[in-house]
């Protein structure tokens, strides 16, 4: 993987895609490989491609793109003319392929399928960043992404411009409304996980209401409310309570219609699952030039 094809505002392990980029070749070439190209591409053919956009976004996934068509033809040639985190228009270069007709081919789909994917959340991450870029909170992503793709997707979203909420159940105590229920209220459930929490881990817990929030600021135990659910006229009273004691972060249906009134209500953050689960891919396409 070329390192100047990566975003320089963002971050993913290399395995990550080394382990994304396998499981899809080997989902998409089976037991056989790519028979079409074997039939009809005779042995030793070269061909030369491009991968553009044919719309504007903002761009994340070349570093897969590189990898997918490396693995099939370790000798190909390739020439990036942008990296993840660009902003494009429509019918923009991104990378020059030039290698063995077969590998090209069978390699396309699956690189552009991770292109497009990712390069339509960072899209979608941008345009929530556009609408509350007046205000002082961070737009974040949550853990509603695909089985198996999560750290790619995180990684689209940063390459957006947008933050990471967990990466996982292990990153940070999120005390939800069943830990709530279960557990015996509000101050039973804070008791508890701050007794287990090491100094490092954070503790979050989810409130629905104002009395729930007046709650967890007498106990003084948790570190971040999570505002579940409320109105923006909720939330401005929300701040005004806190008064910079917690950490406040909105939640619950936030889509790009709602985005900048919750925003300007004075929260810190704005978690959207849409980012990732609702994000239409970004058209791309590799365009074969003989």
């Amino acid at each position: 993987m070329t390192a100047s094809l990566f975003c320089p505002d963002a971050f993913i392990s290399p395995l990550e895609i080394e382990a994304a980029v396998g499981r899809a070749l080997a989902e998409d070439l089976g037991r056989a490989g790519d028979v079409a190209s074997a039939a009809t591409i005779p042995e030793g053919t070269r061909a030369r491609a491009i991968v553009v956009t044919r719309q504007g976004g903002s761009i994340s996934g070349l570093p897969l793109v590189d990898l997918t068509f490396r693995r099939l033809d370790p000798a190909v040639i390739i020439a990036a003319h942008h990296r993840d985190g660009a902003v494009v228009a429509a019918k923009t270069a991104l990378m020059t392929i030039e290698g063995d007709a077969r590998a090209v081919l069978a390699a396309e789909r699956t690189a552009l399928n991770f292109l497009g994917h990712l390069s339509g959340i960072a899209t979608e991450a941008a345009s929530f960043v556009n609408l509350i870029k007046h205000t002082r909170a961070r737009v974040c992503c949550t853990r509603k992404t695909t089985p198996g793709l999560r750290a790619l997707q995180k990684y689209a979203v940063r390459c957006g411009g947008g933050f990471n909420h967990r990466f996982g159940l292990d990153d940070a105590i999120l005390i939800k409304d069943n830990h709530i229920a279960v557990a015996g209220g509000i101050t039973a459930v804070l008791t508890r996980a701050k007794a287990a929490a090491g100094h490092l881990v954070k503790v979050e817990i989810e409130v629905d209401t104002l009395d729930q929030l007046r709650e967890v600021l007498g106990t003084g135990l948790a570190d971040v409310a999570l505002l579940d659910n409320m109105s923006p006229a909720e939330m401005r009273t929300a701040v005004e309570m806190v008064a910079g004691r917690l950490v406040l972060e909105a939640s619950g249906g936030i889509t790009l219609a709602s985005a900048a009134a919750i925003a300007e209500a004075g929260v810190d953050y704005l978690s959207s699952g849409a980012i990732t689960h609702s994000a239409s891919n970004l058209d791309v396409a590799l365009d074969i030039e003989m």
